[in-house]
């Protein structure tokens, strides 16, 4: 019998395996990105004058400044709730049996399979005045006239975070997974309380999972065109609506693609902050 062949180089195998993913990344993103920041630097529609004159437009206008400040502040707000709302989820999801876990799990994922533009559209009847939070409030008696929810930032940041919730509860429900029960266990057993057990145990622990969850969820909330169009209205400026406008309504392609870059960068920048905590807390979390 000969001798056994010796092995070969697993890493040999990676630039060939992925090159069909790299050259679809080539063509359906960095194409299209080098396009756009081609577009940009065009000062005229006709693109016969080259400059940086659509970022200075730009930056140097209030209302458009406003509108990514107000872009930026909405994916924090839809964050923040998602937050707030997914942690108890994911905690009660460790705590319960097998069976209450399906349902959870389920409830989690259940809108996943739903298209986000019936999830709006019934936001739209949830939310109206009409609808069933002013119906039920009016029939017992706490207010008279029926609530302007529709078209306001709140009823944009509560249908988001409706939308977006999956995303940041799955990524907890990993990370308060791999905490070990009998962490908890012995700190009651040295006296520490529910509430100090948690903010010095389970919250350090799960910050992996945390910011996971919440650069998802920013990402996913600041680029819903449909949900912030729909629920938003016409009253209320994001910046997917404010790109659209220039580009489609407008034909300012330039400037559009001005503003797609900015909002790339910015997107990109807070990411970045995100990734940058994800980092630092490995050595709390282990992940």
């Amino acid at each position: 019998m000969g001798a056994a062949p010796a092995s070969r180089d697993v890493t040999s195998y990676g630039m060939g395996l992925a090159a069909p993913l790299a050259l679809f990344f080539l063509v359906f993103f960095v194409a299209p990105l080098l396009q756009l920041f081609w577009l940009s630097l065009h000062n005229d529609t006709a693109g016969l004058h080259w400059g940086l004159g659509q970022y200075l437009q730009f930056l140097t206008d209030p209302f458009s400044l406003g509108v990514l400040g107000s872009t930026l502040l909405l994916g924090a707000e839809v964050t923040a709730v998602c937050l707030v709302l997914g942690f108890p989820i994911a905690w009660l999801y460790q705590r319960v049996g097998p069976r209450l876990q399906t349902i959870i799990i389920l409830i989690v994922l259940l809108p996943l399979l739903t298209s986000v533009v019936v999830r709006t559209f019934a936001w739209i009847v949830i939310l109206g005045r009409q609808g069933i939070i002013n119906a039920t409030l009016q029939s017992l008696g706490i207010i008279d006239t029926p609530l302007r929810l529709l078209y306001t930032q709140f009823g944009v940041v509560i249908a988001l975070a409706q939308v977006q919730m999956p995303l940041m509860t799955l990524p907890l429900i990993t990370a308060l997974g791999r905490i070990d029960p009998n962490l908890d266990d012995a700190s009651c057993s040295l006296g520490a309380g529910s509430w100090r057990t948690f903010f010095k145990i389970v919250l350090p622990l799960s910050l992996p999972g945390v910011i996971a969850g919440c650069t998802l969820t920013y990402a996913a909330a600041i680029t819903a065109f449909i949900t912030q169009s729909l629920i938003g209205g016409g009253q209320m400026l994001f910046m997917p609506m404010y790109l659209y406008q220039q580009a489609s309504t407008l034909q300012n392609w330039p400037f559009a693609s001005a503003i797609s870059i900015i909002f790339l960068l910015a997107v990109l920048a807070v990411v970045s902050v995100f990734t940058t905590l994800g980092r630092m807390s490995r050595g709390y979390g282990g992940a």
